[in-house]
């Protein structure tokens, strides 16, 4: 099975590299019926994925966000699988971007026992998501995964301590590749945008959890937003903004081939594959 989808943007090889893949329940989407729920659904399964993004640009290699490595099951960990698809060694990478700190963006940054899997990258990560993250205090009496998930933030932050950039909003990482605000879903959540020789690249990051869902009802709200309302707004806020000017994007949880453009349907959207 092909864990990469390739394309080529400007100058940049671009590549989505599928982690995994889960399937949802009704009850993480609290605020939404069931009988909604299953009119958008149908018979199918409220299907995602665990998507990283690699990007190879002039001489650069760049990995966004890292998948939960072991931590959801046997269906997800094949990073490294990716990786090896497309060619590239671990010691290869020389800049990561963290879209957000929760476990399936960045255990895959890690081992078990704490060691940076990427020994030459950078880390950049968004101040208000390092802070947040960083506090304990944050997660007093919160549930136990929740303190878990914070527990595995510091250790990622931790491991790539001498070599931790915060990337604020419109700083490039990398030329070409610039980090900007998407609030919501955690303090810190951003986005990203690639341009390079005319051709243009945003990663919404975690706007959509369920494509088959929130696509053509932006309204759906899922609860691992920490703030599900500016969630909400982030949301339809984008995709507007998307369907308004056709650019190309991806985000952390679309189903291969990942690529995407978004038109108007009815009160929602609908995807057009684009490569």
């Amino acid at each position: 099975m092909a864990r990469t989808v390739t394309t080529t943007l400007g100058t940049a090889q671009v590549s989505i590299i599928t982690d995994g893949a889960v399937t949802f329940t009704p009850d993480l989407f609290p605020e939404t019926s069931e009988s909604h729920i299953d009119a958008l659904r149908g018979d199918a399964p409220i299907e995602t994925n665990f998507n990283a993004v690699l990007i190879r640009n002039g001489g650069r290699v760049i990995l966004a966000d890292a998948g939960p490595r072991d931590l959801f099951g046997p269906t997800c960990g094949f990073l490294p699988e990716g990786l090896a698809e497309l060619g590239v060694k671990p010691e290869e990478v020389d800049t990561l971007l963290a879209t957000h700190l929760h476990p399936d963006h960045v255990a895959g940054m890690i081992t078990s026992d704490g060691q940076a899997v990427f020994p030459n990258a950078t880390l950049h990560v968004a101040q208000a998501d390092r802070a947040f993250w960083s506090e304990d205090a944050n997660f007093t009496g919160a549930l136990s995964g929740i303190a878990d998930w914070a527990k595995l933030a510091q250790a990622v932050l931790a491991a790539y301590g001498d070599r931790l950039e915060i990337l604020s909003e419109g700083q490039e990482a990398a030329p070409g590749l610039s980090g900007f605000a998407l609030p919501g879903h955690t303090p810190g959540h951003s986005g990203w945008r690639l341009d390079s020789d005319g051709a243009s690249l945003i990663h919404v990051g975690d706007i959509v959890h369920a494509p088959a869902l929130q696509i053509p009802d932006p309204e759906v709200g899922i609860s691992f937003d920490i703030d599900m309302a500016t969630a909400r707004l982030t949301r339809k806020r984008l995709l507007d903004q998307l369907a308004s000017d056709g650019t190309l994007f991806t985000g952390g949880h679309f189903l291969q081939p990942a690529f995407n453009r978004v038109t108007r349907k009815g009160a929602g959207y609908a995807l057009e594959p684009g490569r």
